[in-house]
């Protein structure tokens, strides 16, 4: 990123006056960097795992609580077969690699999306993931996972149904409070800020109802390129946003 490029997200001012507690990132762009390279879209999604971990390291180091990223959605499964089976080798060998470097860092990892149908060693790594984590104070690494928003919340309505019919809530009690603890997403707090990388503007699905307060920032960068002055900018460009969440003042000026 360049300083033009920089000044124009900060507004010239690199001091951060807020820093969001929860970022979520769209990571977008891997098949067509590879492309515009001549290279097989494969290469695009590997060269996008090192930006993740890039990202990761990031977040640890500038305080951010939670992390979310958009890491295979519920309708990825439509793409062809082989890069499905490419994108699995890649979550097995991140997973395989990473997670004690992750647990050493103190980073506590959660998975959220639908879980039925994957395969079990898909499953067990997941599980292992969190299990191991679990106790871990640092940075909040949440991975959407087969994961679609309308999905959540449908299956999160169906939860509420259930419970319903076993007499554990009544129709009177659901409220957003009652709604957000059905979802995958459950003590997580709502995303400050999402980000989404390549220059597509919009959400495509991604944490539908969490979102409906979120900062947007959209990218003109494959993520692959994503870096780390990408990060820090991006975090100084929500510390100059005033967040009014249906309100006349800033939500700062209202708490100081």
């Amino acid at each position: 990123m360049n300083d033009v490029m920089l000044d124009k997200m900060t507004g010239g001012d690199k001091t951060a006056i807020t820093r969001p507690e929860h970022v979520a990132i769209i990571m977008d762009g891997n098949g067509r960097w590879a492309t515009q390279r001549g290279l097989p879209r494969s290469v695009g999604h590997k060269a996008g795992v090192e930006a993740l971990r890039r990202t990761i390291r990031a977040a640890c180091e500038s305080g951010v609580g939670y992390l979310t990223v958009f890491g295979f959605s519920s309708e990825n499964w439509k793409r062809p077969d082989e890069e499905v089976s490419q994108l699995m080798s890649l979550l097995r060998r991140f997973i395989r690699r990473d997670l004690a470097e992750l647990h050493r860092q103190n980073v506590r990892i959660k998975v959220v999306g639908g879980r039925d149908g994957l395969e079990p060693n898909i499953l067990a790594l997941l599980s292992e993931a969190e299990e191991l984590t679990g106790q871990n104070s640092g940075l909040n690494f949440v991975v959407a996972f087969n994961y679609g928003g309308r999905d959540e919340i449908a299956r999160a309505a169906a939860r509420m149904a259930r419970a319903v019919a076993a007499g554990e809530l009544t129709p009177g009690e659901v409220n957003e409070d009652v709604v957000a603890g059905f979802l995958d997403t459950a003590g997580i707090p709502d995303p400050d800020l999402v980000i989404r990388t390549s220059g597509e503007q919009r959400l495509s699905n991604f944490l539908t109802w969490q979102c409906a307060y979120s900062e947007m920032l959209f990218l003109d960068v494959y993520w692959p390129d994503f870096s780390d002055s990408h990060f820090q900018a991006a975090l100084e460009a929500y510390g100059r946003r005033d967040r009014r969440f249906g309100g006349l003042e800033p939500v700062s000026a209202v708490q100081g």
